[in-house]
This record gives structure tokens, sequence and C-alpha cells, in this order.
């Protein structure tokens, strides 16, 4: 089973590239990133399927989520689609495996590579069982594939040589990559009876183009694609009014596709200055959680007003007989830890200071309980830490559209990740 988190058809599958894509390297505040995280876990997690498809390997994909903020995915495609795996332990695909295995010889791709002494391998961890990977100049990449190409396939090998970014150059099996995974995905949900109402593949570069190729999938080429890219869409689908070269960059641009075809809520809660004026179409404790959060970092930064009304109106929301229990295991009343915001007013601000949700999973336990998990990060300076964290809200009145009161909070450090200094650790 893929997912088994979702009960029914996904609303929505974001198929996203990583690197200059979803991950824009040139923002060191990953403000688009951060942008994207706030509004597919208020928004989309408890019903939508989150999908990366990069074409790092396992060891550099797990690298990247040390250093930026990336959610938790539901599945995990590597190595140009020649690995898939599923959920947060990244149970593999042993069917997909399987069917790549079929006519692939990576040994005599390895010996007639070694041929062209063009191609400079790269790094150990990116050669896999089913890819091998090269950098080659720009100005050699035609000739070099053309003539290996006629090589593979004087001996008989079913393969693909996919080049990208300018520089890598990577040879597959020819059921591999991108877009065939998608298909397999897509084929797999449907045999689960859980095709997604909609499919949205985003990319930048000429790894990505497969994804664009797959029936019924809407694409968004971000602003900052490259030449390959661009050239691919210009030839093949520049009068598909389902694919689009987007105005924003990286994560942007799939907020703006997302926006642009209509599939669901697109305004980030991280674009609304004012949380009184963040009023979801579907009031849902995802959403309750990432604006309490946001509030929270915005509070720390001094990007709020400090106020008696402001404090009192936070305080509404707090049952007054709520427990916060401290990762340290220090219990408190949750209208206390509410009072000793205020001694941290603006203690972070000047400062590089993100709070972000990860993972947020309600279930809900009467007509007005619900119980939400998620893991709370928060990057203070070069230190990131993080919490497990579980919380128990209650509607205000006959349904969640009137709001939560939160009655019970919970935390413990996430293993490797847990905080020295607790002092500052207030929710």
């Amino acid at each position: 089973m893929i997912m088994a988190g979702v009960n029914s058809c996904p609303r929505l599958m974001v198929v996203s590239d990583l690197d200059l894509t979803m991950v824009d390297h040139y923002d060191s505040e990953n403000h688009s990133l951060l942008r994207f995280n706030a509004l597919w876990e208020a928004n989309y997690r408890h019903n939508s399927l989150l999908v990366f498809s990069t074409g790092r390997s396992p060891a550099i994909y797990k690298q990247l989520r040390k250093e930026k903020p990336l959610l938790s995915p539901d599945i995990t495609v590597m190595s140009v689609g020649t690995e898939i795996a599923y959920g947060e332990s990244m149970v593999p695909d042993n069917d997909w495996v399987e069917f790549l295995n079929q006519n692939w010889d990576r040994n005599m791709v390895i010996e007639e590579t070694r041929k062209f002494p063009e191609l400079i391998p790269q790094s150990e961890t990116e050669q896999r069982p089913h890819k091998v990977s090269f950098y080659i100049e720009k100005d050699k990449a035609g000739e070099v594939i053309k003539a290996l190409s006629e090589s593979l396939e004087k001996n008989g090998l079913d393969f693909k040589i996919i080049y990208s970014g300018g520089i890598a150059l990577d040879v597959l099996p020819h059921g591999a990559g991108k877009g065939q995974a998608l298909a397999y995905l897509l084929k797999r949900l449907k045999t689960e009876g859980k095709v997604p109402d909609n499919t949205l593949a985003c990319g930048d570069s000429g790894n990505d183009a497969e994804l664009f190729s797959v029936p019924e999938v809407y694409g968004v080429m971000v602003s900052n694609a490259q030449e390959e890219l661009l050239q691919w869409y210009a030839e093949n689908a520049k009068n598909n009014p389902n694919i689009i070269h987007a105005t924003e960059r990286c994560a942007a641009g799939i907020i703006q596709a997302i926006g642009h075809f209509s599939l669901g809520p697109n305004t980030s809660p991280r674009d609304v200055p004012h949380f009184s004026e963040c009023k979801p179409d579907n009031v849902n404790p995802g959403h309750e959680i990432v604006k309490f959060y946001l509030f929270y970092e915005r509070w720390r930064c001094a990007e709020v007003e400090d106020t008696d009304p402001c404090m009192e109106n936070l305080k509404v929301d707090y049952h007054p007989a709520g427990v916060f229990v401290h990762p340290s295991g220090v219990e408190r009343s949750l209208h206390d830890c509410i009072n000793a915001m205020r001694s941290c007013y603006g203690d972070k601000q000047g400062r590089k200071f993100q709070v972000w949700v990860d993972r947020v999973s309600p279930v809900q336990m009467s007509s007005d309980t619900w119980i939400v998990k998620f893991d709370k990060w928060e990057l203070s300076g070069d230190e990131r830490h993080c919490c497990i964290t579980t919380v128990v809200l209650s509607s205000k009145g006959a349904d969640a559209s009137d709001g939560f009161t939160w009655r019970h909070m919970h935390q413990t450090w996430l293993e490797g990740w847990g905080g020295k200094d607790h002092s500052n650790w207030l929710f």
C-alpha cells in the first residue's frame, strides 16, 4: 500500500524535483520553500500526496534534508527515477527494482563508457544499481551521446541516456526515468483505488522533461528552468495548456501553478500579514497548528505588536486548565506559557530565527476533539532542533469552522535533534 494514511483518492499529488525546483540554493533564507511548507501543512498534508523526484542518490538526498527545511514526502523517487521509496522510513519498492532489472547489464555499461575519456565519473555515492553517472562538458555532450548510444545498441542493451543541467549525463535502463516512475506510481495508485484528483509535476532541468509527458498531469517549469528543458518545451509542449513556464522561481513557481490550474488553495499562511484575515475555505487542525507557530516566530522576531489585547486574544484559544509538557519533562499550564512569551518578545529580532512544522497528522477522536501529531522544527542562528509534538484540540462551536481550543500539548526531542539549552524553548 503506497500510503496507508490516505483512505480515499488524494486531493492533489505534487511531484517535484528538488535542486532549483523545490529548493532554491540562491535563497539563503529559504523563503519560498518555507512558504510552500506552510501552504502544504495547513491545507494539503491531511488529504494529498507529496512526492520528491530527484536525481540525487539516497546518500546526498538525506544530506540535503539535513541542510534545508524540507518537508517529509510521502514518496521519494531518487537517482533519476531508478529508486522509489515510501514514507519516512523510506521502504523500497522491490517491484520497481525487478522491473528495471530486465535486460539491464550495468557491467557492460561501465565497460562501454570507459571508451569515452570525455566522460568524468561522478562520485561513488551517485553510482547506483540502475544508474551510471558522469560529468561532461556541454560542447562535447551531443557527439558523445550519439556515439555512446550506438555502442550500447550494438551490445543489445535496453538503455536510456539523460543529459541535464548542462553537465550531468546518466545512463539508465530504458524503462527508468522520472516520467516512467511517475507513470508507475499512478498505476499503483489506480490499482489501490486512490488515483489523485489532480497531479502537478514540477521541474527545472532536462531530467524533468519526462514528468511533463505523463498523460493527464499538469506541469510547471519554474521561472529559472534550464536551457535544455525550455528547448524540450518549445519542441514538444508549447501548445499544451496543461504545462506552464512560471514567472516565479523554485517553490514560489509551484505555488503559482497551484493557483493557475485551480488545484486548491494557493495562499500560503506566510503571505498573510494578519491572521484575522487568514480564513481558509475548510478550517482544519493543520491550519490551526501552522497559524500558531507562524505567530510564535513573528512574536520572537518582533514582527507583530506586543500588546495586552494581543495576549488576551491568544489566551482565549487555550483552555484555562490546559497543560504543556516541555521536552525536558517539566509541566506548566498553557496560560503560564503564554504569559512567559512576553519576556521573549523580540529576542530574535535581527537574527536568523525560523519555525516550521512537518508531518501534521490530525485524528478526529469525537465530534469536537482532535489529536494532532507533528514535528516542530526551530532554527536559531546555525542551531536546528526538533520536537515530536502532540496536541489535543477541541472545536469552539458546533464544528471546526468556529475555531479551536488548545487543551493539551506534549513534546519530546526528536532523536539527534535535541537542544542543550532549554531556556528559550517555549512551545
